[in-house]
Parts: structure tokens; C-alpha cells; sequence
């Protein structure tokens, strides 16, 4: 692991998401723009990706500079960060405005990174090797993977979020689960495990999306993803218009059930069986374990109340058109390695 920090002091991070397989309901790249804006992050490198990405699948756009000429942005993987320059000391940056990120209190963030990319089509060793080296030169401590996937989740509970790290070190400081899965995986494993190899730090973030709204952005599920970065790095994000976002995709939501009656039924086992679920961890052996987890916390000095750990309630939801909102199940060409009847079932997240 980089030792680029002092024992008392905050890692930096990098926080990478890649649009594609990873990426179900735009939740992570919308995360992760969020926190560039914020941030008013500037760009600190370019991982080129005519050499990784397949441009059929991912295609240039084009569009008018601010003099009209005619630029093609390419589906480039991109590095921003915070930029320290001489005798800015003691003056205003970014991180002091009342919209930024900040620490518990109050004071500035100045050392994220933060990674947005595209997962790529060729040569993930290589492409891997390249976050790994950014890693490297920026001093990184800890990696934090961001992925989303379609799962059988009703859009009206809380969103799921799940943290898995391979550190054994890694695991205790954030609390963190080792993952058992073991089959097909996408570009975050690879790097994962590429860090790992590297002796660099690294968190997976995985929230599950509801597979029935899966044609429309999911702010819910974004705001999933900085609730648990918050808790994870200590951090305060500002939500901007995120909150009225997830308000009115759920409502919106809502209002299509309410006309759809298979919908309903559906949406109302999905409601039922994780209802269920919540309420078995929160009784017989799983208040053992957790009372007996509680007991060894205390020995060391940390205890924490049993059940602290609980999935926090985000019951918010982005208002979009009805086409918009709802679709039919994922399209196996669309999302390569993801059986549209097991939407639950994503290959490379932590199984629960």
C-alpha cells in the first residue's frame, strides 16, 4: 500500500467508475460527476481510449466549441484532482466553497482523485496497468471501485449497497466484506486486481438498481453510492438537485403502477420479500451474531450498538418521461454476460 500519508492523516483517493456493463442506471458516472463538479475538479491526465475501446460500441460525439468550430470528444478515460500551486497557500480553492466536499469539520478536501472512464473492449491487463501507474504517481492510498447493477430490488426501499475489499487491513478499517464470487467479472475486477498486486489499497462499492426501471438514470441509486462514500471516507458531499431527482423518479414511478396492475403485483412481492429479508437479520441468529460482534468490540474498546450497521433508508427516487422511466427487461446484446432473467444475479458484484 503507497505510504504517501501520515497514520493520523486522510488517504487520498481515487474514486473510478466506468460507464458500460459496470455502470446499470448511470449510477456511477452520474456519481462520480457529481463529485467533479463539486470539487470544480481539473484534469490531471488522459488514458487515450482508441487503444482500448471499441468505437462501434462507444462512439465519438461531436459537438461546437464555445467559437463553433466542429470537436470530437472521445470516449477517453480521464483523471481529475485537485490542483496544488505555488502560493495558493492560505488563499481560496474550490474546496472552500459552500458547495464542496469537506470533511466532518468543515475543513477543505483537497485530496481526491476521482477517474471517469469507459469500460474498455481490448486489453483490459494493459488498460488495468495504466490506472495502477496513475495510482502510483499520485501518491493514491486507496482505490475506491464503483459499480451498479440490475437486480430483482423494488424502487421503493432502500437501495442496497454492498463494500467488498481483498486487504484483509482494508476490510477492517472500512468495515468492509471479503468477496466469495467466482465467475465472469468486468473491467473493475481486473484493476481490483491489478491494485492488489500493486500493493495499493482498494474498496468495490457495488448498489443494486431496479431492474424494471433499468431504461432511465437512477439518482436513487447515485445517492446510494455518496451516502456510503460519505460514511466510508469521512467526508461531506452536498446533493445538489439529487434529492428532488430521486423524489420524483420514484413518484413517477409510483404513478405508473398505479395503472398498471401486473406491475403492482410484481412491485408489491418484490416489496414483501424484502420486507422479509430485512426482518430475518434483524431476529433470531442474526442477533446473536451481531450481539457477539457487539461483545468483541467492546473488549477491544470500539463498541458500537447492535445493529448500527443496519441499510440506512433512502427512500427517494428523477422524473422522466413514462418512456423513459420504465422498459422491459435488459437486452442480453446490450449487457453481455447478464442473464435477463436473473437480473439479481450480477456476475462480478458480491453475492448476498
Amino acid at each position: 500500500m503507497n505510504d504517501s500519508t501520515a497514520p493520523d492523516l486522510a488517504p487520498r483517493v481515487l474514486i473510478a467508475a466506468f460507464q458500460g456493463w459496470s455502470d446499470a442506471g448511470d449510477a456511477t458516472s452520474e456519481a462520480v460527476q457529481h463529485l467533479i463538479k463539486l470539487q470544480k475538479a481539473e484534469l490531471l491526465h488522459v488514458i487515450g481510449g482508441e487503444s482500448f475501446v471499441d468505437l462501434q460500441l462507444q462512439r465519438p460525439r461531436m459537438y461546437r466549441d464555445e467559437s463553433g468550430r466542429r470537436t470530437i470528444d472521445w470516449p477517453d478515460t480521464r483523471l481529475y484532482g485537485t490542483v496544488h500551486r505555488p502560493g495558493q497557500e492560505g488563499a481560496a480553492t474550490p474546496a472552500a466553497d459552500a458547495d464542496a466536499i469537506t470533511r466532518i469539520d468543515g475543513s477543505p478536501v483537497l485530496d481526491l482523485f476521482f477517474l471517469p472512464g469507459y469500460e474498455p473492449g481490448r486489453d483490459w491487463e494493459n488498460f488495468a496497468d495504466e490506472v495502477v501507474e496513475l495510482a502510483e504517481v499520485w501518491g493514491v492510498d486507496l482505490v475506491v471501485l464503483l459499480g451498479s447493477m440490475y437486480s430483482d430490488a423494488p424502487h421503493s426501499r432502500p437501495i442496497i449497497t454492498s463494500v467488498t475489499a481483498e486487504d484483509p487491513e482494508v476490510r477492517e478499517r472500512y468495515g468492509a466484506e471479503r468477496s466469495d464470487y467466482e465467475g465472469p467479472v468486468g473491467i473493475v475486477t481486473a484493476i481490483e486486481m491489478a491494485l492488489e498486486a500493486a500493493t495499493i489499497g482498494s474498496l468495490a462499492l457495488w448498489v443494486q438498481v431496479p431492474h424494471y426501471v433499468h431504461s432511465a438514470p437512477s439518482p436513487k441509486a447515485t445517492l446510494a453510492i455518496l451516502d456510503k462514500l460519505e460514511e466510508l471516507l469521512d467526508i461531506v458531499i452536498p446533493r445538489g438537485e439529487l434529492f428532488a431527482q430521486a423524489t420524483d423518479w420514484e413518484s413517477n414511478i409510483n404513478r405508473i403502477a398505479e395503472n398498471d396492475d401486473d406491475m403492482t403485483r410484481y412491485i408489491r412481492s418484490l416489496e414483501e420479500a424484502r420486507d422479509d429479508a430485512l426482518a430475518a437479520e434483524t431476529t433470531g441468529d442474526a442477533l446473536a451474531a451481531e450481539f457477539e460482534k457487539f461483545l468483541e468490540q467492546d473488549a477491544r474498546g470500539e463498541a458500537s450498538a447492535p445493529g448500527e450497521s443496519a441499510v440506512q433508508d433512502q427512500a427517494l427516487g428523477q422524473d422522466h418521461d413514462q418512456d423513459q422511466a420504465l422498459g422491459q427487461d435488459p437486452d442480453p446484446d446490450q449487457n453481455p454476460g447478464q442473464d435477463p432473467g436473473h437480473q439479481g444475479q450480477d456476475p462480478e458484484a458480491p453475492q448476498h
